[in-house]
């Protein structure tokens, strides 16, 4: 096999390969066989069909399967004599074959550029550190006794702010369809409530029946309700208002693990402070990071500046979705905001390169037992066997992103460990 190799640019290399007119018809004839074994050809008995004959019926999806086979094979030989890796799949063009022909084609496609990382040691970064107040734990411990509010029912007064209410609810669009709803429970002053819906219930008391339209202004997230009116009649079936326990002992003997108030303090505060030493360990590492790439002056290939914008405008899209919003109506420019990613995910590719670069040359992998501690914390999480997480993880094909995870964080464990560190 002929290759020749040219240099588009740093990154994109063309190849121009040929396969000797030999391996073209020995796959002809191989290909040839296995139609011939399927093929009914009037005048013939199955599978009794020349060869000749058969490759004159079929000639043109015989010749499309051969050059389906070894052009890929023909590729891959041709990159790994030069020690290269394609971050995508080639491009590939200008495909010449006929039987008795060498087969001649060109590839093109991104490669990762050689470069070198530098001293790790000369990278500096300012490592920040915060103490625990306590009004952090004051707040946690608030957010704890949120989360423990009692509803209770109210009765001789009408709705106020802050309480929840159980409506029957009809909504009508402006076509007039109807859309009803039993017992549905509203929270006053809730986010998600209709633009001066609140207002519509201050004041009415249990049994009360009230109708009133709300309008929805032109920059309403949903897009399909801006700037429309919308009729509900409502029917107030309870009134309740939320009561908070008492921060005392007995609230932290009612959480189940603690004996004492002072003891749930004690727990919050070294769960916040572990959380703010792996805040701090999360920045030094993104820091040092930011350092290399900011260092690196290596070009970066397109395909892989492609699949980073492409995925932070999916990620965009599907938070959108999470929230209940359909993102193909809330008025965003997809491919603008995909063009608006093209900075950052420059900087997240260059990292990518780095970090494998680094680690290929450092001889970093995931070994066996550092991955069945990651899928045996995954089990205690959700409360399944190791065994039963692990074979989800094989079927789901999520292995291998689990040992690339592990892999780019021991490099940058590594990363941060030989950095100079300074203090604030």
């Amino acid at each position: 096999m002929k290759t020749e190799f040219m240099d588009v640019n740093e990154t994109r290399k063309n190849v121009r390969v040929e396969i000797p007119s030999t391996v073209v018809d020995a796959e002809i004839d191989r290909i040839a066989r296995d139609y011939s074994k399927k093929a009914r050809i009037p005048g013939f008995r199955p599978g009794k069909a020349p060869a000749r004959v058969i490759k004159q019926r079929y000639k043109d999806q015989i010749l499309h399967d051969v050059a389906h086979d070894l052009i890929p094979r023909a590729v891959d030989d041709a990159l790994r004599e030069r020690g290269m890796e394609a971050v995508d799949t080639p491009d590939v063009r200008d495909v010449t074959i006929e039987q008795g022909q060498p087969l001649t084609f060109t590839a093109s496609f991104d490669t990762v550029p050689t470069f070198d990382p530098g001293e790790l040691s000369t990278i500096a970064f300012r490592r920040a550190s915060k103490a625990i107040t306590d009004e952090a734990v004051q707040l946690a411990l608030q957010r704890l006794r949120d989360r423990a509010a009692r509803h209770e029912p109210v009765e001789g007064r009408g709705v106020d702010h802050g309480d929840t209410v159980v409506l029957d609810l009809e909504r009508r669009d402006a076509g007039g369809t109807p859309d009803t709803h039993h017992d549905v429970s509203i929270e006053l002053g809730a986010k998600a409530n209709p633009p001066g819906f609140d207002e519509q219930l201050l004041g009415l008391e249990v049994g009360a029946t009230k109708a009133f339209t709300i309008h929805y202004p032109a920059d309403y997230p949903i897009g399909e309700l801006a700037t429309t009116d919308v009729s509900y009649t409502v029917t107030v079936k309870g009134i309740k208002r939320r009561v908070l326990p008492e921060l005392d002992d007995e609230f932290a003997k009612d959480l189940g693990e603690f004996g004492s108030l002072g003891e749930l303090r004690d727990k919050i505060r070294g769960q916040l402070k572990a959380a703010e030493e792996h805040k701090i360990d999360r920045d030094a590492k993104n820091a040092v990071l930011e350092a290399l790439v900011q260092r690196a002056g290596f070009e970066v290939p397109d395909a892989l500046i492609e699949r980073h914008m492409m995925a932070r405008t999916e990620n965009a899209a599907r938070g959108l979705a999470l929230q209940g919003l359909d993102p193909t109506k809330v008025g965003v420019d997809w491919e603008k905001y995909r063009g608006a990613q093209r900075e950052e995910s420059v900087k997240a590719a260059k990292a990518d390169i780095l970090l494998d670069e680094i680690a290929r040359r450092e001889g970093i992998e995931a070994l066996d037992g550092e991955v069945d501690a990651e899928i045996a914390r995954y089990a205690e999480r959700m409360k399944k066997t190791k065994d039963a997480v692990r074979a989800r993880m094989e079927k789901d094909g999520d292995l291998g992103p689990l040992k690339a995870r592990i892999r780019e964080e021991k490099t940058l464990d590594l990363l941060k460990a030989n950095a100079r560190m300074e203090f604030e």
